[in-house]
């Protein structure tokens, strides 16, 4: 019996799922591996690239880690476009710890639940069977001071995706991918400007990743992350953050269906427009954190996407007890909007 599976469903419930919130219109696969972790940072509208200083820089820029003395454990969830579907959700784990002389070490895992899908019949709606979709990513990072001001970080990540135990319609094989990344990152804190910071991350540098066969390998979302912070007050008992974020998406296809490789498209994804236009269609962020006494805290910022035609506010709050910080965020998006009314909770246990 013919069959033809929701495969194609799948994928795009994930690329919906996060080019409206990371990159615009995405044309890499596996673009789960851009959703933003932790509510901090999501509360400062994902601007935390030159902030990175909590377990979650493992995500944002791993070169945060060599700043970090000590063990920390962050844990977040969060229901996935929750005006589209009930039954996806997204979950971040990151765990940190520092070894004197040799520098700070962090693990974290994602996982992007896509809920429940339905194998149809070609010529026919009639179900013939179902399935969960999923993409899990495990990563190993390392952050170590190359001078008393400048810290660099590097991570190793494992790619697990499983879209579909079966092909689309006379495909064979399965809808299942394994794929490696690197990313790289460095942190500058300017000792002619106190509380100023600049960073860059360049994130998920590996081989295409194939489901079926190499002619239809898809590239991974290779992204190049820049930022700045500056810390306008910070007082015994207050601190204000301002951060600011630039993300560019370096993949490069091709009308024919084909792509660069990263080592290549790294270069290559700045020449398809006029660089102007590649400038212009960057997403950018921004956001403020204030601080109180180490006891609370309250955020908000922008996001700005051009392109893709994503702008929306973000807010959030976070309250520190002891050991324990629980933080909220919340996307304040047109009504409609995937996106509108997400929340993200998450919880940072310092040792």
């Amino acid at each position: 019996m013919k069959r033809a599976v929701a495969f194609v469903l799948a994928g795009m419930l994930t690329i919906l799922g996060v080019s409206w919130q990371a990159c615009g219109i995405t044309e890499s696969a596996v673009p789960f591996l851009l959703i933003s972790p932790g509510a901090r940072a999501s509360g400062m509208g994902e601007a935390f690239a030159a902030v990175a200083d909590d377990a979650t820089a493992v995500f944002w820029n791993p070169a945060g880690l060599a700043f970090q003395t000590g063990r920390e454990l962050t844990l977040m969830h969060a229901n996935w476009l929750p005006q589209l579907t009930n039954d996806m959700f997204y979950d971040f784990a990151a765990y940190r710890q520092s070894v004197e002389g040799l520098g700070t070490f962090g693990i974290n895992v994602t996982y992007l639940n896509m809920g429940k899908q339905y194998i149809t019949g070609e010529e026919s709606p009639d179900i013939l069977g179902e399935f969960t979709s999923f993409d899990f990513a495990v990563a190993l990072t390392y952050g170590t001071l190359v001078g008393r001001n400048t810290g660099v970080g590097v991570g190793l990540r494992y790619i697990r995706s499983n879209l579909s135990p079966v092909g689309a319609g006379a495909e064979r094989g399965e809808g299942k991918a394994n794929a490696f990344a690197v990313d790289l990152g460095i942190l500058y804190r300017a000792p002619w400007l106190e509380g100023f910071r600049v960073g860059a991350n360049l994130s998920n540098m590996g081989p295409k990743i194939t489901y079926i066969d190499a002619a239809q390998a898809d590239p991974l979302p290779t992204n190049l992350k820049l930022g700045l912070s500056y810390d306008l007050v910070r007082s015994q008992y207050n601190r204000m953050t301002l951060a600011f974020d630039a993300n560019k998406l370096l993949v490069r296809r091709y009308k024919d269906g084909t792509s660069d490789p990263f080592y290549k498209a790294i270069f290559t994804a700045w020449t398809d427009e006029p660089l102007g236009n590649e400038f212009r269609n960057m997403i950018y962020s921004g956001g403020v954190e204030y601080v109180y006494s180490n006891l609370f805290a309250l955020r908000a910022g922008y996001y700005y996407d051009q392109e893709g035609q994503v702008k929306y506010a973000t807010f959030g709050a976070g309250i520190q007890y002891h050991l324990y910080r629980f933080d909220f965020a919340y996307v304040s998006a047109k009504e409609g909007h995937p996106l509108s009314d997400t929340m993200r909770f998450s919880l940072t246990i310092g040792f």
